[in-house]
């Protein structure tokens, strides 16, 4: 299979320089990084894709076997690198896609090089000891919700997501983003992403991290940002001025300063 049909693999910025892998979070796709590849086109080669499910990518080659973990995404990710031959990539995954990379850089390690986390989330159930930030019967009415009327859960969720109520333009692009991803394969992407409990791979991190973590983010609390942080030996926690679960389109400049000023610090 056209691994770069079937993800809707872009390529821009300076071919000559260190590649920078961008990937989306669950109901959106690789538009919504809009706002921080013109901050890294001149000096990086920038990726970005659609997972098998969402956006352009081929749905066709949707299973809901292969996507039921985080695992099947992590193959998405690791096929893209293969495919384009990437050699110690910086992999940038937000919200869950953060934990994608984190997978994807111990099954391909030769192919990533560094991780950029923003809004992660190795566990979004509270535990003993741990707050991710939902009760079981929080995590139990979400997915019914989303299961019963997908659209109008993301019409009630996705503001919710982006905080930022004062500037309700950016919770209808998260909105319109959801509605647009099909609603059987959104199933299982939630379910896979609300589900999860990636905490123990951390552990396993040895590349350089940054750790991106807003102020106030309703999916993400701080104290999530903290245990990522401690987690992963050697990583670097910023906290961004920014509110709600997306910094990358509520807050850009703050967002894009943080990664490229870890991505000078590579070089």
């Amino acid at each position: 299979m056209d691994i770069e049909r079937r993800n809707n693999v872009t390529v821009t910025g300076n071919p000559q320089g260190p590649t920078v892998v961008l990937a989306h979070g669950f109901g959106c796709d690789q538009n919504m990084w809009r706002l921080t590849v013109p901050a890294l086109a001149e000096k990086y080669r920038v990726v970005l894709f659609d997972y098998v499910g969402s956006g352009r990518s081929d749905l066709s080659a949707f299973s809901e076997a292969r996507y039921a973990s985080l695992d099947g995404y992590a193959r998405d990710a690791v096929e893209v690198c293969e495919a384009l031959d990437l050699r110690d990539a910086v992999f940038v995954g937000h919200s869950v896609s953060a934990m994608i990379g984190v997978l994807a850089a111990g099954m391909a390690p030769k192919r990533i090089g560094a991780l950029v986390m923003v809004a992660p989330s190795p566990r979004y159930l509270d535990d003993e000891g741990y707050r991710g930030g939902f009760s079981v019967q929080d995590i139990e009415e979400l997915l019914e919700s989303l299961e019963s009327n997908y659209l109008g859960w993301s019409a009630a969720i996705a503001p919710v997501i982006m905080g930022n109520a004062d500037r309700p333009e950016l919770g209808g692009e998260l909105t319109n983003s959801f509605c647009a991803t099909d609603p059987e394969m959104a199933r299982v992407f939630a379910r896979t992403t609300f589900q999860s409990d990636s905490r123990d791979d951390l552990k396993s991190v040895t590349v350089p991290t940054l750790v991106l973590e807003c102020t106030q983010d309703a999916i993400a609390p701080r104290e999530v940002g903290a245990f990522v942080h401690r987690a992963i030996p050697g990583s670097r926690l910023v906290t961004l001025d920014a509110t709600g679960h997306c910094p990358h389109l509520s807050a850009p400049e703050a967002t894009n300063q943080a990664i490229t000023g870890f991505l000078d610090g590579l070089r």
